[in-house]
């Protein structure tokens, strides 16, 4: 198990304030240096704001690109691998619309954009969403530029795993992002029951996350008004075999994931995260990205996991749809229908949710991906079952979706 990042959440405004910077900086080099202490291996620290809408205003939205491209540099000297400058908001049209220059115009900075809130669909944004997506493809020749955003539904602040991640206070904060999906794997391996594996989880994760809180609680006395958030345990993988979900959902008993059983595999091991004891906070939950887990990939080269499964997945799962290849020749109009669902699923069943979908140039459904990225497991192009909405589903008004009422 290691730590994937440390995410400082901070309000650094407009123009950028160097102070908040500098206090960013120095916090996550001492918090690098006390969890690596403690024998955790720390991948990346980070840094995640107020949506990028609150700190420029309405009035400078439009200066999002040169604003990415000066946090870039502000990030290198910092010694901070990423930042996300939050996501567009509903209330602000505009501001996605700026997102695909602002990625082009910035390296290794993120964002997203907000397609449903805790009640309401808002179709404007589902669309806008959808062209972000579109837009973003061709800015590099494998698509990579949509790494670099998601679409949120029902997604709340605080969230350390990118790109999601926001804050929204102007006192700072911070969060802990794991990659454990190695834990999963070991949990089943010969075992015979549900209840063995899931315990020996339960206690894993226990142990983990009370140890990673310690030196959190440690870390905060010589910082005053920072405070802790908590914990996602998001089950997230590294592209080999050792680090699979997909490998633990098949050492539970699934042949090949994406055949029947797999969603309540995804469950389990969602249900051991939630049973933990730790602050939690994020999405806890069952991870599926496509592109960076090696048996996913190979299962879904294979066609045995389609995006309907993925989809499907999420109504049990942590964060929803994740790294998914795409064919390069998709239109905003056969991806918002995508959007759309995922949108229903987070707030009937009042959970978070996200989609970073990856249209790939000059691929269509079937091809190989040729990504050259350590965090990556190549596959192959993924097929979408969608047509452009039409009738009451295409109107751009916003409606409200209220969650499933709780069985009395």
């Amino acid at each position: 198990m290691k730590i994937r990042s440390i995410t400082y959440f901070c309000n650094p405004g407009y123009p950028i304030k160097e102070k908040v910077l500098r206090e960013a900086g120095d916090f996550l080099s001492k918090a690098k240096a006390a969890y690596e202490t403690a024998g955790y291996e720390v991948q990346t620290v980070r840094v995640a704001t107020v949506s990028f809408v609150k700190m420029l205003g309405e009035n400078h939205i439009a200066e999002l690109p040169k604003y990415a491209e000066t946090f870039s540099t502000a990030m290198r000297e910092i010694g901070v691998s990423f930042a996300a400058l939050g996501p567009a908001l509903p209330e602000a049209p505009i501001s996605y619309r700026v997102i695909p220059e602002a990625i082009a115009a910035s390296e290794n900075i993120f964002f997203s954009g907000v397609m449903a809130d805790a009640q309401t669909i808002h179709m404007a944004q589902v669309k806008a969403c959808a062209e972000i997506i579109v837009r973003n493809a061709p800015i590099d020749p494998n698509g990579f530029a949509n790494l670099h955003f998601t679409a949120l539904a029902n997604v709340g602040a605080n969230a350390p795993f990118f790109p999601g991640a926001y804050h929204t206070s102007d006192q700072p904060a911070f969060g802990i992002a794991v990659e454990c999906a190695d834990l999963a794997v070991q949990a089943f391996e010969g075992r015979q029951t549900i209840d063995d594996g899931r315990q020996w989880l339960i206690a894993e994760f226990t142990k983990h996350g009370q140890a990673i809180t310690n030196v959190a609680q440690s870390l905060i006395t010589n910082y005053q008004l920072l405070t802790f958030k908590g914990i996602d345990f998001s089950l997230a993988p590294f592209p080999d075999d050792a680090h699979s979900l997909g490998g633990a959902v098949e050492n539970m008993g699934v042949a090949k994931i994406g055949l029947h059983g797999s969603l309540a595999a995804a469950a389990i091991l969602t249900d051991a995260i939630e049973r933990a004891d730790f602050p939690h906070v994020g999405f806890n939950g069952f991870m599926q990205p496509i592109l960076e887990d090696s048996i996913l990939a190979k299962r879904s080269a294979e066609g045995v996991l389609t995006v309907k499964d993925a989809l499907m997945y999420s109504a049990v799962c942590g964060t929803g749809l994740d790294t998914v290849p795409l064919a390069g020749d998709l239109t905003a109009d056969e991806i918002t229908p995508l959007l759309l669902d995922l949108s229903a699923l987070a707030l009937r069943l009042n959970k978070p949710l996200t989609a970073r979908l990856m249209p790939i140039p000059g691929k269509k459904a079937g091809d190989a991906t040729t990504f050259d990225f350590a965090f990556f497991s190549n596959g192959r192009v993924m097929a979408l079952d969608a047509s452009p909405l039409s009738g009451a589903l295409n109107d751009n008004s916003s409606f409200v979706l209220a969650a499933r009422k709780p069985k009395e």
